[in-house]
This record gives structure tokens, sequence and C-alpha cells, in this order.
């Protein structure tokens, strides 16, 4: 189902058939004539036979409307050999993370909602915690054109990087099947809330990808991917269903990787982590989540500040009885913050859930509960502290 009838997608009118249609399908070599290879129907390129393409504006904007189609309405994953040749800035920045990571252990508790506590590493927002670590190394290690291409290719220029180190100790298992970032990150229920053509916005809003910090043989669990999944319209809804998710890890296609070699994907592929299956590859990726520049308002809002001022109006609304849930919902709809991201991972993780509880859910909460204005600003204290980078 399209969601062209109701306007919102179901998981129970969700059909397989549709999903098969789409991914059962060869890329077309025409249609990425820049390619190395394609490879499981995946599309491969060579940065070392780019370097034009990087710099030459007539050849890059070919590139990126290459790369752009194939994200958009091909395989919807590509790799990159040789993203980043500078092996060296590569391996300090492994020294780097790796030194974070044993810090990290002493200070931080256990923040990682996608796997199994002691299977994994993971270092969120490596992005900053590398820049002020390793400042010359970071330098080094971004000065990707291949890195900045894919990104501008799916998001335009000025767009947001973020990333996240995942190391995969030999043992790891493999992650369920799924969507990421944005409505991957919500669960079924709140998915089904967003209408159908929010579904279609929000894998525009982001590009997936990621940096091999080592070799990468598919037996150490390199990403399992289903080239056009991400065509599929209704496949937030879908996901989670288990005749999808048998599907996927009878179809599923995998890329070993070299170090320096990337891979850049729809975050509405359908993709999971692989089992681990090695005795010695401790499998360090690092994970880029990179975000359109569109993804905020038109104005800088204070709403912490809003929420204090109607704080004690709202809730006297509320206890007074003159004030239904729906107008309730409606003020906070308008006042407070209701997407919990950005956030800083390692203090405000999941609790739960895919995602930490908002400014808006603790503002209701706060008002059902009869919490008066100082206990409530300490509530909005502690998220400030906990969203802090």
């Amino acid at each position: 189902m399209d969601g062209s009838t109701s306007g919102f997608y179901s998981e129970a009118n969700c059909d397989l058939a549709d999903l098969r249609a789409l991914v059962e399908q060869p890329v077309d070599p025409g249609s990425v004539p820049n390619a190395l290879e394609v490879r499981s129907n995946i599309p491969v390129y060579d940065a070392a036979t780019l370097a034009k393409h990087f710099s030459e504006p007539d050849l890059r904007r070919e590139l990126l409307a290459e790369w752009a189609h194939i994200l958009h309405s091909s395989a919807g994953v590509f790799a990159i050999r040789n993203a980043q040749p500078d092996l060296d800035a590569i391996d300090q920045a492994t020294a780097a993370y790796e030194g974070i990571i044993a810090r990290e252990k002493e200070t931080l508790e256990a923040a990682d909602h996608f796997a199994a506590a002691g299977s994994n590493d993971r270092i969120w927002n490596s992005l900053q915690k590398l820049a002020e670590t390793a400042p010359e190394v970071y330098v080094r290690y971004f000065a990707s054109p291949a890195i900045d291409a894919a990104s501008e290719a799916w998001l335009g220029p000025n767009y947001q990087m973020t990333a996240q180190i995942n190391l995969v100790h030999p043992g790891g298992k493999a992650q369920r099947m799924h969507r990421d970032y944005h409505l991957g990150f919500q669960t079924a229920e709140l998915s089904a809330t967003y209408p159908a053509h929010v579904h279609d916005l929000s894998p525009l809003m982001t590009l997936q990808g990621g940096l091999a910090h080592c070799d990468v043989p598919i037996a150490s669990g390199s990403t399992k991917l289903l080239p056009f999944s991400q065509m599929y319209r209704p496949g937030y809804a879908a996901w989670r269903r288990d005749d999808y998710q048998a599907y996927f890890e009878e179809n599923f296609a995998q890329l070993p990787l070299q170090k320096g070699d990337a891979v850049f994907f729809n975050p509405a592929l359908f993709h999971a982590a692989g089992d681990n299956t090695t005795k010695d590859v401790h499998r360090m990726v690092n994970l880029f989540q990179v975000s359109s520049a569109f993804g905020r308002s038109l104005e800088n809002v204070n709403r912490r500040r809003m929420c204090e001022a109607v704080y004690d109006a709202l809730a006297l609304a509320w206890n007074d009885k003159t004030m239904s849930e729906a107008e309730l919902d409606a003020v906070l709809g308008s006042t407070a913050e209701g997407y919990p991201f950005p956030t800083n991972l390692d203090t405000d993780p999941p609790v739960g859930g895919l995602a930490p509880k908002s400014q808006k859910e603790l503002m209701k909460d706060a008002i059902l509960a009869g919490s008066d204005k100082s206990e409530f600003v300490a509530i909005l204290d502690d998220l400030a502290a906990r969203q802090s980078a």
C-alpha cells in the first residue's frame, strides 16, 4: 500500500510483493559510467581515478548527479575505494579513538542501544572528539574530496557532518535489519503518526556512510545491504515485520572493504551490520550521518524560556479543567521542543526506546504529574545538562 488513499502508512497493509518488484532488478551499467565496477548490485568507484571530477566544476556536477541518481532511484548505495588514501592519518585517528574509548570506559556508562554490552565499543560524536583530541590528525583525516563530494551529492552544499565510531570485536553479533535516522529512530507507533509524504522526506534529509579504519572482510561483518529497498515507500512501517526481516536475510548483499574505503547509502535502505565471525578482526568503522542544512527553523527561538514563561498558566488551565488534552497538546506543540535530537548520546541516551524524551514530553509529564514550576525548572536544568556537548 503506497499511502495514497489514507495519507498514512500501516504496517498491516504493507505487501512484500511490492518490495520484491523493486529489489529484484539489476543496476543499469549505463547509469553509472564513472563506476569502476558493479559488484553484488552495488556500484563501486575508485577515488584515485576521480580527481578531476572532484575539482573541475562540470565533471563534478556530472559525478554528483550520478551519485544522487544511485541514492534516490537506483541501488541506493555505492562504495568508494581509497576515499581517504592517507592511511597514516587513519591509523593516527584510530589510535586517538582507542584512547577516547579507554577514557570513556572509566567515566561513562555504556550508552549504545544498537548492540549488546561488551560486543562493541561506540564513540558518540567522534567528529568533535577527534577535533579536540588531535586537531592535526582531524585536519588530515577529513581532507577527503571523496567524502565531501558524496555528502554534497545527496544534501547539497553546507551539509552538517556528524560521525560515530563503531568498533565491533570478534564474536560481535549482527544487527536486526532496519532503516536509519530520522524515521528509523522512531518507534513503530510514532512513525505511523507521520503522513506518508514525510516518509518520503525523511531520507532526503540525511546521508548514511562509513569509512573503514581497517580491512573489513565479509566474515568480520561488513554491512548487509538490500539494493533498491530505499525506493519502497512504506518501508519505515514495514521493516519490523518478520516476513520482511526474513526476505532481507535471504537476499542481502555485502562488500568487503579495505582500510580507507567508504560506503554511502540512503538511510531508507534496508541494512544491518553483520556478524563478526573472525577471531582477530576488530572491525572499526567511522559511521557518518550527514544532515541537510535545511533541517533548521527560520528563527532562533528560546524554547526553554518560553516553557518557563507559560508553565504556571498552562498548569493552572489544566488543573482547573478549563483545557482539554487536545488543547494542552496544541499549546505544547507551539511552545516546547518536540524533537529530542540533536543531543549528547553519551549523557542523554535513549531509555526504553530509540530516542530520549524530548522537552515537550517532559513538560507534559510534569503538568500531568502536578509538578510546580520549581520542579519543572529542575527537570529542564537536568535535560540541558544531559544534552550539552
